[in-house]
């Protein structure tokens, strides 16, 4: 189990300085899911307003994935040369940009909407891994897990953007009105909030080991040091060894990790199984247990609820039983509960295999993110590395899921899920926390 020193406020940052960050974080997490909600609730007013097929809006609603995945793996050289406050400030800015083409130019056909949407995809994509970076490095400062909860927070987002375009549609407004006023809002508070994430820890400079008594800039000892070093647990504000040669470490490095490369494979394994339940979960239901797509709709109203509580309580229970014991027990959760999905003969019995699902998959993606910038000098490149290969599962999964579907129904496809989660099982020892001289820290 690592080592903490809770409610200890790192040298330099004051407990008021890390709450106000903590606060940051989470709006950064919410604005993100409101904005792709807003976007997500109009949909349909939009295709209508493009007069599309839905094979012409499958390919339109390409262009955010297609967006995303060109900036994800960049996203590490943007963070180390902004930093996260201002690379979070200027996308969300971006993105909002993006929204506002969309609502402005869906009326003058595609091309705008494309060039939106493909725009608002890059910048979130950015956006996204920068502030999963000040996630982990405010993580570090507490002294406690808490990523997960800003992956709620995500989620809350989601379900208020959802909410208020329920609300916009019901009452008449206009789509051009609606995006244009949720980017506004996220123009407004984003790149405000960000101005208060904690200091940007840049690499040291040089890759050899810290002499006695020092600790680079902004790196978290989470093992045991020799007398006269900072703490276990603490964070260093101050920055050292000044007079160096600077040899800057690109972030591009990550890619040669075996650490962070595997870190990345387990992410994709566990968000595979996310994703592909939040495509396919409600018409596997439907179709595999002839039931009605209302029934169908609640097991994943379930799914989703279970995934939230699980990321809102889940930090407690890592601090407790560290990483990879956690992380063990959520993959053979969703695990069973995929299989009790499958399985099942009656309705209740998927309902269960859809909470259990949900509590499996929810600690997954924001702990391997956690993992991958447990060193905050390296966090950039390492976070873009491995968010990089998970989202391939967002890409990968959908069209693969059919396939499958189409030769032996959806319920049925949905067991490739279960063969990943059996290898994210088995990795689950690759998050175990380390210092920065590389050493793991989690007896689990």
């Amino acid at each position: 189990m690592t080592s903490h020193i809770p409610n200890t406020p790192p040298p330099g940052w004051s407990r008021a300085q890390v709450r106000s960050a903590t606060r940051a974080v989470y709006t950064a997490f919410i604005g993100n899911g409101f904005l792709f909600a807003s976007w997500a609730a109009r949909i349909p007013q939009v295709r209508d307003g493009l007069r599309v097929s839905p094979g012409a809006l499958g390919l339109i609603l390409l262009s955010i994935a297609v967006g995303s995945t060109i900036a994800t793996p960049l996203s590490g050289l943007v963070i180390t040369w902004l930093g996260d406050s201002r690379t979070v400030a200027v996308m969300s800015l971006t993105a909002a940009a993006g929204m506002a083409t969309v609502a402005v130019g869906y009326t003058y056909g595609i091309p705008p909407v494309v060039a939106g949407l493909f725009l608002f995809g890059f910048s979130s994509g950015t956006w996204d891994v920068a502030m999963n970076v000040q996630g982990a490095a405010v993580e570090q400062a507490l002294g406690r897990a808490i990523m997960s909860r800003f992956h709620a927070g995500w989620s809350i987002g989601t379900v208020a953007g959802a909410g208020a375009g329920a609300a916009m549609v019901a009452l008449g407004v206009p789509v051009t009105a609606h995006l244009l006023v949720a980017a506004l809002l996220v123009a407004a508070t984003v790149p405000i909030a960000a101005r208060r994430f904690l200091p940007h820890a840049r690499a040291p400079a040089h890759d050899g080991t810290v002499p006695a008594g020092t600790v680079p800039a902004g790196t978290v000892h989470a093992g045991t040091v020799p007398a006269g070093t900072v703490p276990a647990g603490t964070v260093h504000a101050d920055t050292v060894h000044r007079d160096r040669p600077a040899a800057r470490r690109s972030p591009l490095r990550a890619w040669t990790e075996p650490r962070t490369l595997v870190i990345g494979v387990f992410v994709l394994c566990m968000a595979f199984t996310e994703g592909t339940s939040n495509d396919w979960l409600s018409l596997a239901v439907i179709g595999g247990y002839h039931t009605a797509a209302a029934l169908g709709t609640l097991t994943f109203a379930v799914f989703l609820a279970a995934m939230t509580t699980g990321r809102w309580f889940g930090p407690a229970f890592i601090d407790r039983y560290g990483r990879v014991r956690m992380l063990r027990v959520c993959a053979a959760t969703a695990l069973g509960g995929l299989l009790l999905i499958e399985a099942g003969r009656v309705l209740p019995a998927a309902l269960a295999g859809a909470a259990l699902l949900g509590l499996g998959t929810s600690l997954g993606f924001p702990v391997g993110i956690s993992a991958a910038a447990d060193d905050p000098r390296y966090a950039p490149g390492r976070v873009s590395t491995a968010a990089s290969i998970g989202y391939l599962a967002f890409l990968a999964g959908p069209p693969s899921i059919g396939f499958l579907a189409d030769h032996v129904g959806v319920l049925r496809g949905l067991s490739v899920a279960g063969a990943l989660l059996i290898v994210a099982f088995i990795l689950c020892p690759v998050t175990a926390p380390i210092s920065p001289s590389g050493q793991g820290s989690d007896n689990s």
